[in-house]
C-alpha cells in the first residue's frame, strides 16, 4: 500500500458525500448542495488548493423522496473520481463501490484506470450494501447479512489478485469461478490504493480488520443528546469513549497481524461567530429539514410511527436531522471547530470525513481559518 493521502503524518480531513444532491444534510434550504458536475469541479479545485486531504463519495442509486428528492441526484463514484483526479494535483479521491453490484474484474479495471489518471491518488471505499430498494432496482437479491461479507471478501481477493499478480490466474471460490484472469495495467507506481470500509456490525468490523487499511466509524452517537434544539455531548466522556474505541479497533487488527487507521464522520458549520454558526445550523438542519426523506430513511431501518413509541420516534427523527444523518455536528467559530477536531486527533483518530451544507460556499472559509489553526496545534504536516 502507498502512503495514504499525500503523506504519512497529520490529522486528515476530507469532504464527504459531495457526489449527492444535498450531500449529508437533509434540508430544503435554497443553497443546499446541487451535486451537479460544475459544482463538483469547483469543490475539487477548492479542496485541492486549500489543503483538504481526500474526497469521499457515497454510493447511492436512488433518492429518499421529499420536496427535493433527497439524494435523488447522484454521480457514480468511480467515474466521478476519475473526472476529479484528472483536474486536481494532490487530493486523494475515493470511489465507493457496492461489491454485489460490480463484477470485481470490471471494478478492478475501472479503479486502475482512475488510479493511473490520478497518478496514485485513487482510493477505495468498499461497501457490502444494505438498502433493499436499491438492490431491487438492479434485480439483485440481498444476501443474508453475514453472507454479504463472505461475498465481499471473495470479491476483494479477486480484485487484489488482478491488481498484483503478473501472470494469468484461476479462481475457484464459492461465488467466483474464473479462468485465466489477467489484469493490466496494475495500479500506479507499483503500489496499491488505500482501502476503507465502514462496517458497523461485528461481522462488518471483522471484515474491515482483515482486509482494509482504514476503518470509518461514527464514534459518539451514544453520547450525543438533544438540548435546546441542538446536539451536545459531555466532552470528557466523549474523548474517553473515543480513545478506548480506537484502541480496541487497532488491537483487533493487530491480533490479525494487521494495522488499521480509524476515521470518523461529521457535519461542519463554521462561521466567524458561534451565534452565526448555531443560527445557520438550526435554520438548515431543523427549521428547513427535509422531514419526509428523514422519515423514509428511518423506515428503511425498520422504524416507523406505527411500530415505535411517539417520544422515541420523535427523538430519533430530530437526532437524524441535527446530526447530519448520524454523524456528529461541529458547529461554531473557527477556534471552536479546530478545538473539536483536535480533540478527535488527540483521542487517536486518523481523520474525519465531513459534509457542508454547500461545499463551494463553505469550504474556502474552513480551509482559510480552521486548517491553519490545526497546523499551529501541530496536528497537520
Amino acid at each position: 500500500m502507498r502512503n495514504a493521502m499525500g503523506n504519512n503524518t497529520g490529522f486528515k480531513v476530507g469532504l464527504f458525500g459531495a457526489n449527492l444532491s444535498s450531500a449529508r444534510t437533509a434540508t430544503i434550504v435554497p443553497d443546499r448542495w446541487s451535486a451537479d458536475w460544475k459544482d463538483c469541479l469547483e469543490m475539487a479545485r477548492i479542496a485541492d488548493e486549500g489543503g483538504i486531504d481526500f474526497l469521499l463519495p457515497v454510493g447511492r442509486w436512488k433518492g429518499y423522496g421529499g420536496a427535493t428528492d433527497f439524494h435523488g441526484t447522484s454521480l457514480e463514484t468511480i467515474t466521478w473520481a476519475a473526472g476529479l483526479l484528472a483536474v486536481t494535483k494532490r487530493v486523494t479521491v475515493f470511489g465507493t463501490v457496492h461489491a454485489p453490484l460490480f463484477h470485481p474484474l470490471i471494478a478492478a479495471k475501472q479503479m486502475v484506470t482512475a488510479d493511473q489518471i490520478g497518478q496514485g491518488r485513487f482510493a477505495l471505499n468498499i461497501v457490502a450494501g444494505w438498502n433493499e430498494g436499491e438492490f431491487e432496482m438492479f434485480g439483485i437479491p440481498q444476501r443474508e447479512h453475514d453472507e454479504r461479507y463472505v461475498y465481499a471478501e471473495e470479491w476483494l481477493e479477486v480484485m487484489m489478485r488482478a491488481w498484483t499478480e503478473p501472470e494469468p490466474f484461476d479462481v475457484e471460490a464459492r461465488y467466483f469461478k474464473l479462468r485465466q484472469v489477467s489484469g493490466k495495467p496494475k495500479p500506479f507506481g507499483g503500489t496499491r490504493p488505500l482501502i476503507m470500509n465502514a462496517g458497523s456490525s461485528g461481522v462488518g468490523q471483522t471484515f474491515a480488520m482483515r482486509n482494509c487499511d482504514a476503518f470509518f466509524t461514527s464514534m459518539s452517537g451514544s453520547r450525543i443528546v438533544q438540548s435546546g434544539g441542538y446536539l451536545t455531548d459531555q466532552q470528557a466522556d466523549l474523548l474517553d469513549l473515543t480513545a478506548r474505541r480506537v484502541v480496541e479497533i487497532k488491537a483487533e487488527a493487530t491480533a490479525l497481524g494487521r494495522q488499521i487507521e480509524v476515521y470518523t464522520q461529521g457535519q461542519i458549520i463554521c462561521r466567524p461567530t458561534r451565534k452565526e454558526a448555531e443560527d445557520y445550523y438550526h435554520w438548515a438542519n431543523v427549521e428547513n429539514a427535509e422531514w419526509p426523506a428523514i422519515e423514509r430513511m428511518l423506515e428503511l431501518h425498520g422504524m416507523t410511527r406505527a411500530n415505535t413509541p411517539a417520544d422515541v420516534y420523535e427523538a430519533k427523527r430530530m437526532t437524524m436531522a441535527l446530526s447530519g444523518l448520524g454523524g456528529r455536528p461541529y458547529v461554531g467559530d473557527p477556534d471552536m471547530v479546530a478545538n473539536d477536531l483536535a480533540r478527535l486527533a488527540n483521542a487517536g483518530l486518523r481523520g474525519i470525513a465531513f459534509s457542508f451544507v454547500n461545499f463551494v460556499k463553505d469550504a474556502p472559509y474552513f480551509c482559510a481559518e480552521v486548517l491553519p489553526r490545526l497546523q499551529r496545534m501541530g496536528l497537520r504536516g
